[in-house]
């Protein structure tokens, strides 16, 4: 052990805690106060970080995937010992499956306590060691810098992810002097960020011997902030794309050569590329399951180039016949240098294809007659009415895919929602997060009635907080996604899915009672109306209810554990495959 330095200024380790935080640039901390993680709280009060008091401990750990996201940060969430520290374990997952650089802080017993059921004892670094990047345990005050000082370098660095920091009490009181690391020192943890040039050249010449390439881009490119280098390589190619739900505005929804969303809930163009492709250069993503449909039937003609900066992914579902392990950006900088040194197939067959398979197979929906909004139409306008450069956060469901289709996605960062987790109540406290590290910013939420009900009570943190986000409640009265599979693998039998949220709660009155302007919209001719007017309100949270059919559906559709040969577009109808087959 190296000696004591002696002009190190002696701190408490709660002190140490909130100096090492400032030392790493944070500005904004979403928590909340409770006995063990007490005296961090006290010395944050003569801190100039920004502490937003959340009403609940998921909304905290939501709220700071939100900035992260959203600001390309480490997000910073904070609690207490136990039920405070168990709050956290969902965002802490949510995170962990979405790659959401976060570090969460809780506080936890005396350190003698730990392991005797002490009051507000929870075991939560056990608890989250699955589903963190890494974590701490830190029982002793001389420890606190240097614990969160690499916890931030684990977390935003590599594929990023959560870190947790559970410290005991007594380390929180206890004195030491404050020491600084100069590096981090972590003989473990090497991620290889650069990929291997051989292979880099390889995938340049797996390409140039391709007819029938496809892009297929995940949620790595929106990390890596290769937005640019992608942009760049379909110039140079003219190489298809899609995009996957957490790679949404990674490449421009509006360009010729975007085929859209893949997935079981993706357009028929998108899933028609991957399927007919005779290569798929993968980058950013994991072959996810709601992706491939049935894994033995998807894109069954295709060699696989599979860059991503995890080795772990690589082949872990869909063999790769080349893999490269590196940063998403790093990758697409040198293949666009490669691939100049080829010649490369005319693409112009395999281009014209699939832009008549996008041309017959739009994105659409049937207009509701029976005098209810169609929720494809209000969301529609919401992103029609407010721009590309909004930030829209989303909860889960059919909202979601919804979202993730008519929304105008066309710039990196400005998504949020929770991918592979797919968390009910992440859209508020996730709203409320990037509105936090981007105040100038316009954030609308996108949440169903089931989701919101969930974390609408960070609304009343909006409010005190001067948090001006905007959020749209698609209310159809029931939990959509569940309801339409019931409708169409339960025989319509409807077990409990219907929430009764036409009237209960009252949304506009239940938003006004927590400091926000409620507002509703049950036609057509109100939309518009109410969406400006929820645009036109800067100085404080807005929520607008929209009152919507309960049996609209999310089509396209691949049903789970199905082939995506087996598509349907509309009930009981497919694509005609044949027409499009060169």
């Amino acid at each position: 052990m190296a000696p004591a330095d002696s002009t190190a200024p002696m701190m408490t380790g709660a002190q140490a805690l909130v100096a090492s935080l400032e030392r790493l640039g944070v500005e904004v901390i979403f928590g909340l106060p409770g006995g063990a993680i007490m005296p961090a709280y006290d010395a944050l009060y003569d801190s100039k970080i920004r502490h937003i008091l959340v009403r609940h401990e998921q909304g905290a750990g939501h709220a700071a995937e939100g900035y992260a996201v959203s600001t390309g940060r480490v997000g910073v969430c904070i609690a207490t010992s136990g039920p405070g520290a168990t709050n956290l374990v969902t965002p802490i997952a949510d995170a962990y499956m979405d790659s959401v650089p976060m570090v969460a802080i809780t506080g936890q017993v005396n350190s003698n306590y730990i392991g005797t059921d002490a009051f507000q004892e929870a075991d939560i670094r056990g608890i989250t060691m699955p589903i963190s990047k890494h974590n701490f345990l830190i029982t002793r005050t001389e420890d606190i810098p240097r614990a969160v000082k690499e916890a931030f370098h684990i977390a935003e660095t590599g594929r990023p992810g959560p870190v947790l920091v559970d410290i005991a009490k007594d380390a929180l009181v206890g004195s030491a002097p404050f020491v600084w690391p100069s590096g981090i020192n972590l003989p473990g943890y090497k991620p290889n960020t650069k990929p291997h040039s051989r292979q880099v050249r390889e995938a340049a010449k797996m390409i140039a011997e391709a007819k029938q390439p496809v892009l297929y881009i995940g949620g790595g490119v929106i990390k890596a902030r290769a937005a640019g280098e992608l942009a760049e390589l379909v110039e140079k190619t003219g190489i298809p794309v899609v995009t996957t739900l957490m790679a949404r505005g990674a490449f421009p929804d509006s360009h010729e050569l975007h085929m859209g969303m893949p997935g079981m809930h993706g357009s028929v163009s998108a899933v028609g590329a991957i399927q007919q492709s005779d290569l798929l250069i993968a980058v950013g993503t994991r072959f996810d399951d709601r992706v491939t449909g049935r894994l033995d039937t998807f894109a069954p003609h295709a060699k696989v180039i599979h860059a991503d900066i995890d080795p772990a992914e690589i082949s872990k579902n869909r063999i790769a016949d080349l893999p490269v392990v590196g940063d998403a950006r790093a990758f697409l900088r040198e293949l666009n240098q490669a691939i100049e040194k080829v010649e490369l197939q005319d693409l112009a067959p395999w281009q014209k294809n699939l832009a008549s398979l996008k041309r017959r197979y739009p994105l659409g929906w049937e207009e509701e007659t029976g005098g209810k909004l169609s929720p494809q139409y209000v969301i529609k306008r919401i992103g029609e009415l407010t721009g590309p450069e909004a930030i829209y956060a989303a909860g889960v469901g059919q909202h979601q895919m919804w979202s993730a289709h008519f929304l105008p996605h066309e710039l990196p960062g400005k998504w949020l929602n929770s991918g592979g987790a797919g968390t009910m109540g992440y859209c508020v406290p996730a709203a409320m997060g990037a509105k936090a590290g981007n105040p100038d910013a316009v954030v609308w939420g996108i949440d169903g009635d089931g989701c919101f009900q969930m974390t609408n009570q960070e609304l009343v943190t909006c409010a005190l907080n001067d948090i001006p986000i905007k959020i749209a409640v698609i209310n159809n009265n029931v939990l959509g996604m569940v309801r339409q599979w019931q409708t169409l693998f339960f025989d319509q039998r409807y077990s409990h899915t219907d929430l009764n949220s036409e009237r209960i709660p009252d949304f506009p009155k239940l938003a006004e009672a927590m400091g926000c302007v409620g507002l509703r919209a049950e036609t057509p001719e109100e939309v518009d109306e109410v969406i400006k007017k929820a645009l036109s309100i800067n100085d404080g949270p807005v929520v607008v209810e929209f009152v919507v059919h309960k049996d609209a559906m999310v089509w396209p559709m691949v049903a789970a554990g199905t082939s995506n040969d087996d598509i349907k577009i509309a009930r009981d109808m497919a694509p005609d495959w044949e027409e499009e087959i060169l």
